[in-house]
């Protein structure tokens, strides 16, 4: 039996899968992002979200922490804070009570999943973004360098150029489009200038409340907003130049198909998926890009069958394709 953790930036997911491909039980938590958004949280809010949620899945699958053979949990935030990774790598034995799992980003987790742990690349936008990819047993990161300064792509990103277009538009720098009522509606605006109140005093900058707002953008740019549809091509076009750079670091020729895939919530707005594509076909890489096999959460167990030396074999993946959630971009951030 194989745990699989997902963290993210507002939940976490966990599931249980067998050497058959059988799901056995899911479940899922509070996010796991422990660093200031979380208060005094810290380590000790992921200790908390993985000891409910793994009791939650050991429980529906009738078993104890025993009966995993191995788990890996994909954490947000790992490794950004190389002082903290001791007292992450500890956490989960709190729980599981041995030393039998692994963790690492939870930029694996999208990677496994998307791509059935093979080689190639998987671009992670949800509340941020980032890029992993795998050649002959090499990983190479790209992006996610935070929200203040980077996530390109991500729906936080896309937030925030939608509010400079909103102030923009209020001052008379830019023609107003539908993007400015649907904001100062959703945000119950008495006057323009109340967005300051609320995003800096209100949500006190919350990452996680400022990157809802891409659901905004996105209805903004279906009412034919065209700024809105500009920041949601862009957004696209930044999340191709991530896996462009990724294939060269790892080394693959041009002429080299590489396996592309995505998760993550963003990539649920067609606009941002057509621009992507498009800007791909544009660059010097051949890509071969593909439709997601498996949520991040089942690449994790994915993952931890694979660490373990019993990877699944093609009859298990198998049923797990026919088993497993056609719809995987719903176990991420969903922003869209």
């Amino acid at each position: 039996m194989f745990l699989g953790v997902d963290g993210g930036g507002t939940k976490t997911a966990f599931c249980l899968v067998d050497s058959t491909g059988t799901v056995r039980a899911e479940a899922l938590g509070d996010g796991a992002y422990y660093f200031a958004e979380n208060g005094s949280g810290g380590v000790e809010h992921v200790v908390r979200v993985l000891e409910k949620g793994i009791a939650e899945v050991c429980a529906k699958a009738g078993i104890t922490t025993d009966g995993i053979d191995h788990a890996f949990l994909g954490l947000p935030g790992y490794g950004e804070a190389p002082r903290d990774l001791p007292a992450l790598d500890a956490a989960p034995a709190k729980v599981l009570g041995n030393d039998r799992y692994a963790c690492d980003n939870d930029m694996i987790c999208g990677w496994a999943g998307s791509l059935g742990a093979v080689d190639g690349i998987n671009v992670i936008s949800g509340t941020g973004s980032m890029v992993y990819g795998e050649r002959n047993g090499s990983g190479v990161r790209v992006g996610g360098w935070s929200e203040m300064f980077s996530d390109e792509g991500s729906a936080y990103w896309i937030a925030v150029q939608a509010l400079n277009a909103f102030t923009r538009m209020s001052d008379g720098r830019l023609p107003e489009g539908p993007l400015a009522e649907v904001l100062r509606r959703h945000l119950e605006l008495i006057d323009d200038l109340e967005v300051i109140d609320v995003v800096l005093n209100r949500w006190h900058g919350r990452r996680s409340d400022i990157a809802g707002l891409s659901r905004s953008v996105s209805r903004a740019a279906e009412l034919g907003d065209e700024a809105a549809a500009g920041i949601l091509a862009e957004a696209g076009r930044e999340l191709a130049v991530l896996v462009d750079t990724a294939r060269r670091r790892l080394g693959f020729a041009a002429d080299e198909a590489v396996p592309v895939s995505y998760s993550g919530g963003v990539f649920g707005s067609a606009a941002v998926r057509e621009a992507f594509t498009a800007r791909l076909r544009e660059g010097d890489g051949t890509y071969d890009l593909r439709t997601p096999l498996f949520p991040p959460v089942i690449g994790a167990a994915l993952y931890a069958a694979k660490r373990a030396g019993t990877p699944l074999d093609a009859a298990a993946l198998t049923a797990l394709r026919d088993s497993a959630d056609p719809h995987p971009l719903e176990d991420r951030d969903d922003v869209f």
